[in-house]
């Protein structure tokens, strides 16, 4: 091929360079504008006067109150949600059964769903007023402005995110390497110890981080079912809005900082297993087929 149809070909299916850059410059600029800048200003006002006044912030009862129980809900939340989250992956890859696309259709629910309206749905349950709030309160149970209902409130909108990172991997990786296994005399769970957990490693984790990140970050839902009792019932983000409105802007900033510290290392810790992930898959890629059975025909 002459020089002059290469240059006619390469015209023909890339753009200007200059198209390019633009594209590039305006992601940059809009990434800069509206996410590094705001992130910035959050720091920035947090020290304005000096680390002595936002380390006292942080020393505050109602906010270390507020930090343990953000690690609290996440702690029950996100390993409730490991657990649901591979149970329903598993039964909707694996198997086929009637009812399935009902299943992938609750499992998205949450996405489309406001979180302010999942939290009233709970109160409408387990409310004073709800149609289990009496029988509650005859037995002594608060779930409603009380840790329980956080924790309820929290699954419920962060329920999809691992699910979904699992279902297109099991989806893809298909259900040969298990019946194999079976057929090598596994039981159902050394095939999943063995064989289907080592493929979804790196995407359970990725989408427990995900998770994770989402469940202490939560606002709408944790805000109708937590009722703002002060030193009891507020997450960061609720001890981080009251602060703002009584005017205290250094303590706000102060807690906001913290969470925006914690969704850095989530990026950097998410980054690292993206990378993991796309290595075990390269690495997957060389492997023989009988690979993955070496550790069940082992047992």
């Amino acid at each position: 091929m002459s020089n002059v149809t290469k240059r006619s070909a390469r015209a023909g299916t890339t753009e200007p360079a200059w198209v390019k850059w633009t594209l590039i410059g305006i992601a940059l600029g809009f990434m800069t504008l509206f996410l590094a800048l705001p992130l910035a200003a959050v720091f920035t006002e947090a020290l304005r006067k000096g680390t002595d006044v936002f380390l006292e912030a942080l020393k505050e009862p109602d906010a270390w109150s507020a930090i343990r129980l953000t690690l609290l809900v996440a702690a029950i939340a996100v390993p409730l949600n490991l657990v649901f989250d591979v149970a329903a992956a598993w039964a909707i890859a694996k198997y086929e059964f009637r009812g399935k696309a009902f299943l992938t259709t609750l499992v998205d629910l949450p996405f489309s769903v406001s979180p302010v309206v999942s939290g009233l749905i709970y109160v409408l349950l387990f409310g004073a007023h709800g149609w289990f709030g009496p029988w509650l309160q005859a037995h002594d149970v608060k779930i409603i402005f009380a840790v329980p209902g956080i924790v309820l409130a929290t699954i419920f909108v962060t329920f999809p995110f691992i699910a979904r990172e699992l279902i297109p991997l099991m989806q893809a990786q298909g259900t040969e390497e298990e019946q194999a296994a079976q057929v090598l005399g596994a039981s159902g769970w050394q095939t999943f110890w063995h064989v289907t957990l080592p493929n979804i490693k790196w995407g359970l984790i990725y989408g427990v981080i995900l998770c994770n990140a989402r469940a202490m970050g939560e606002f709408g839902a944790v805000s109708v079912v937590s009722g703002h009792i002060r030193g009891q019932t507020n997450t960061m983000p609720l001890h981080v809005e009251i602060l703002y409105n009584e005017y205290q802007s250094v303590a706000a900033f102060a807690v906001a900082s913290l969470l925006a510290l914690l969704a850095l290392v989530t990026l950097v810790i998410k980054s690292f297993v993206e990378w993991q992930f796309e290595r075990a898959e390269k690495a997957a890629t060389n492997l023989p087929p009988e690979k993955p059975l070496a550790a069940v025909a082992a047992v």
